[in-house]
């Protein structure tokens, strides 16, 4: 892959991953506020499932930064862009689409089939 492909792709996934680490904070600071008192066990019912919801988003946002730094490592040793499991080049197509993938199409559309087919 060319220096330039690299520098986007590098610089790509850094803004991203500090976008998704002020986010964090953000939640944390906000969740660690005083609680709030609702008299209406509706209105506490509502912020509550608000709140769930919020955890479960940060919670595969934390999942995509481990991905995001994992990618960064691979961008520095080399190994950025190449498929793990045949070890071919994945498209700038699909890494534009998807950069953290560690796959090419074909095998990742192996890998689902056969989840689909396992029933996973």
């Amino acid at each position: 892959m060319k220096k330039k492909d690299l520098e986007f792709f590098k610089n790509l996934l850094t803004d991203r991953l500090q976008e998704l680490l002020s986010r964090a904070d953000t939640t944390v600071t906000g969740m660690t506020k005083q609680k709030e008192n609702f008299p209406d066990p509706t209105d506490r019912a509502s912020h509550e499932s608000n709140r769930s919801f919020e955890l479960r988003i940060r919670d595969r946002e934390h999942k995509l930064i481990k991905k995001i730094k994992k990618t960064i490592v691979r961008i520095d040793n080399g190994s950025f862009g190449i498929c793990e499991t045949c070890e071919e080049e994945i498209s700038l197509q699909r890494l534009k689409a998807r950069p953290v993938t560690t796959q090419c199409i074909e095998c990742k559309k192996r890998e689902e089939d056969m989840e689909k087919a396992l029933g996973i």
